[in-house]
């Protein structure tokens, strides 16, 4: 008995000590990496004085893609302000040509003088919502003459006069249109794309960006497939048929709808996003507030928000847009170290490019060497940095 007693006895410690080895695999995984905000040696920006330090969970990958999560001990009321996806559905907002007679009345019948006509990269919105609007850069807006993607994060408020919105164009060959208006696509401008428009702000380079799926010179599509590396699932010349097949218009919509691509699209986001959720749940005391991005060993790109509500708003978009980047971008499945990811984060150091609306928003961009960061506050009812990207120019 007394050596059945040791036998039980032993067995409970090898188990009590698999379980702690467990737990602490666990939480191993799940190990917080705090961010320094204002190390980079300039003032601290709007995140540094607006929030705690961000800090960043070990990172999910499949492919050549892998996602740090980003946390925050913060989480910002956004309630007050709507975005252009729920806003194009509710009504709230409307997006047309200009020139179009659908705006020239407010909800309430008021007229309103608005008398340029057509233009490729100038829209015109109307906020007749209650909420102050938030736009992002890469934001993709269908219908009218040709589908287009916002040029610049901003925040317009309710009640202002018909705002001349600057676009570019992601559809060629179509410049005709059953409606004026614009309908919401639920789709974000994929990487590559919305450098070129956030970033370079130059037409050509925008559509040699749909066209070529990637610019980056790192390997893929977009600049030569380096020897060690797979080629690209999604290359030029499948991207640009894809796009230009049995189409009277190249519409960029088809790179994440046409079932040749959709699927593989479909998928890759699925999986990332079941293994995503799995490392960010039951965090104690973090919330997701954004996320940084790598290709291969490549950390290349990092999208937050001032709450985990506004981020989860957005997230299935990015994430299919992150994808959309990984298929145009060589299969090397190389990771980043956290530390990669974290020095990401770090505030740049550079030539500053500043606008403002007093008592609405501010947007900064800081461009250093190959990097660039852009910032959107919201000023009024409390200075809130709503969104931050920070990115890895590809040229």
């Amino acid at each position: 008995m007394k050596r059945t007693n040791q036998w039980l006895g032993g067995v409970v410690c090898l188990l009590t000590l698999a379980a702690g080895l467990l737990a602490a695999g666990m939480a191993q995984d799940r190990v917080l990496y705090p961010v320094k905000a204002g190390s980079g040696g300039r003032s601290a920006p709007a995140r540094g004085a607006a929030q705690p330090d961000w800090g960043l969970l070990g990172g999910v990958s499949y492919e050549n893609l892998t996602v740090f999560p980003v946390v925050s001990r913060a989480d910002a009321n956004t309630g007050g302000f709507a975005t252009l996806d729920e806003s194009l559905v509710s009504g709230d907002v409307v997006v047309a040509e200009s020139g179009s007679d659908i705006i020239r009345r407010t909800r309430d019948g008021r007229p309103i003088r608005y008398d340029s006509g057509p233009q490729v990269n100038r829209l015109v919105l109307v906020n007749r919502g209650k909420r102050p609007l938030v736009l992002l850069a890469g934001e993709v807006v269908s219908g009218g003459k040709q589908d287009r993607v916002i040029a610049k994060d901003r925040i317009v408020p309710p009640g202002a006069d018909p705002l001349p919105l600057d676009v570019f164009c992601v559809e060629h060959g179509r410049w005709t249109g059953a409606s004026a208006q614009f309908n919401e696509s639920k789709l974000m401008a994929h990487p590559s794309v919305r450098e070129k428009a956030a970033v370079a702000q130059k037409q050509d380079e925008v559509w040699a960006a749909v066209r070529s799926g990637t610019t980056s010179t790192g390997g893929g599509a977009g600049g030569g497939i380096a020897s060690r590396a797979e080629a690209p699932q999604l290359s030029r010349e499948a991207l640009s048929t894809v796009i230009v097949e049995s189409a009277q218009s190249e519409s960029y919509d088809k790179i994440y709808n046409k079932s040749r691509v959709g699927r593989s699209v479909d998928s890759f986001a699925a999986e990332v996003s079941r293994r995503f959720e799995k490392a960010t749940a039951g965090l104690k005391g973090e919330r997701v507030i954004g996320v940084v991005v790598a290709y291969g060993d490549e950390v290349a790109w990092s999208d937050a928000f001032a709450s985990e509500a506004l981020f989860r708003a957005y997230w299935p978009k990015l994430l299919k847009s992150y994808v959309v980047e990984a298929l145009a971008r060589s299969r090397l499945q190389e990771r980043p170290s956290v530390e990669d990811a974290r020095a990401f984060l770090e505030p740049l150091r550079g030539r500053v490019n500043e606008e403002s609306e007093p008592g609405v928003y501010r947007w900064r961009q800081i461009s250093q060497g190959r990097l660039a960061e852009i910032e959107l506050e919201s000023l009024a009812p409390r200075n809130l940095l709503m969104h931050w990207v920070k990115i890895q120019k590809t040229s």
